[in-house]
């Protein structure tokens, strides 16, 4: 008996862990992402303008107002807390407020510190928190709304549904990996590109069908955990390995010769600086040699380079690019009489997917899943249901 009711109590535990385990896998994989808006214009007010629905504004003190269509309210930062005033009433204060959507078509506009932006729409509810004489603006939405979202900010718009659908898997691929990124901060992502590129709802609705197609898609590395989803503007006709700029390699971030992207915009650049300015970099980057030997300078790699080399002397090449503000870290380099001239291939760091080249294969018809594949070396497209996330 007691054998009996020591079996009964462990397939119960166990019964109950799966269940708790379910609900939080269940609850997570349809929940909403927090993400922080005008994260770099530290807002001291702002203004929040319902364009569909309604909302409630709940403000933690009992008090609980409804706005409609076309109505706004005033969020104000004042001495550590919220001032919010609606409409010709008096301001009352609060400790932080949260806009509720009540519709489930809910969306809103938001002016900070008096500025008027592009357009700009979101949909769901918006936190309004305190913070160090800013407000904290979270955006409570749908993941697939702000895949949509991050793929017209980061993409563009009129391009092949299958160029759209490759940017949405990779766009979700990093929310997941990076879904705890901002965590302690309150919120999960920023929408700035220390995060992702994300400037509210699109209405695109080849981009929007595009996300939803591919809803709950991501990419896995060789290790089938979730890889670093990278991407950049053009690559030059080749991609660099990972370790060429972040020093660390990843098996599936190598070296693609690419011949997608080599008649798009930003394919080729050329820049041009002082030798002087040159000869003064390098001095202050620790070169040794005679600066009168101008052709020693001189560079020309067949191929993406890690370093930069004149005579002995070294150099990050991905440095040089910051330094130099150049468009990538793919050039060659000539001394023309007292002139440097930077004749380069590609736009960005060059690591993981060129999205000029897979533009290019889209519209001539490649897959979304054949353009991963050509980008990302032995990968595998999943559904994130079966994916361990957030560890």
């Amino acid at each position: 008996m007691k054998l009996c009711k020591t079996l009964c109590d462990s397939v119960v535990k166990k019964l109950i862990i799966a269940f708790v385990i379910f609900i939080a896998e269940t609850l997570f994989l349809n929940a909403q992402v927090r993400v922080r808006l005008f994260t770099s214009n530290d807002p001291s007010y702002a203004i929040f303008s319902v364009t569909a629905g309604q909302y409630e504004i709940d403000s933690y003190t009992g008090q609980q107002i409804i706005l409609r269509n076309g109505e706004m309210a005033m969020i104000m930062e004042y001495d550590g807390k919220l001032a919010i005033k609606i409409r010709n009433t008096v301001a009352f204060g609060c400790d932080s407020v949260i806009f509720n959507g009540k519709t489930g078509n809910d969306s809103f506009t938001l002016r900070v510190n008096g500025k008027t932006p592009s357009r700009q729409f979101y949909s769901g509810d918006l936190q309004c928190i305190p913070d160090m004489e800013t407000i904290l603006l979270i955006n409570i939405c749908d993941i697939e709304s702000y895949i949509a979202g991050v793929v017209k900010a980061e993409g563009g718009s009129g391009k092949s549904i299958e160029y759209f659908k490759t940017q949405a898997i990779i766009a979700r691929t990093y929310m997941y990996k990076y879904f705890n990124k901002h965590i302690q901060d309150r919120y999960n992502l920023c929408d700035n590109t220390h995060c992702q590129a994300f400037n509210g709802i699109t209405s695109d609705s080849l981009i929007k069908r595009a996300s939803y197609e591919t809803k709950g898609l991501v990419i896995l590395g060789p290790d089938s955990t979730l890889v670093i989803a990278a991407f950049h503007s053009n690559c030059g006709g080749e991609t660099s390995p990972a370790e060429f700029v972040w020093l660390t390699g990843q098996p599936y971030l190598k070296k693609v010769i690419d011949p997608w992207c080599r008649s798009s915009r930003n394919a080729t650049w050329t820049k041009t600086i002082s030798f002087d300015r040159w000869t003064n970099y390098l001095l202050s980057s620790g070169f040794k040699g005679n600066i009168s030997d101008r052709s020693q300078f001189n560079f020309s790699p067949e191929s993406r380079q890690n370093e930069y080399r004149a005579g002995t002397f070294s150099y990050p090449m991905r440095q040089m690019r910051t330094d130099l503000n150049l468009r990538s870290a793919f050039f060659t380099l000539s001394v023309v009489g007292d002139s440097v001239i930077f004749n380069g291939r590609g736009y960005g760091h060059g690591v993981g997917l060129c999205q000029e080249g897979a533009m290019v294969m889209a519209a001539r018809g490649y897959t979304f899943s054949q353009i991963i594949g050509f980008y990302y070396s032995g990968v595998r497209i999943v559904d994130i249901k079966g994916v361990e996330v957030m560890k």
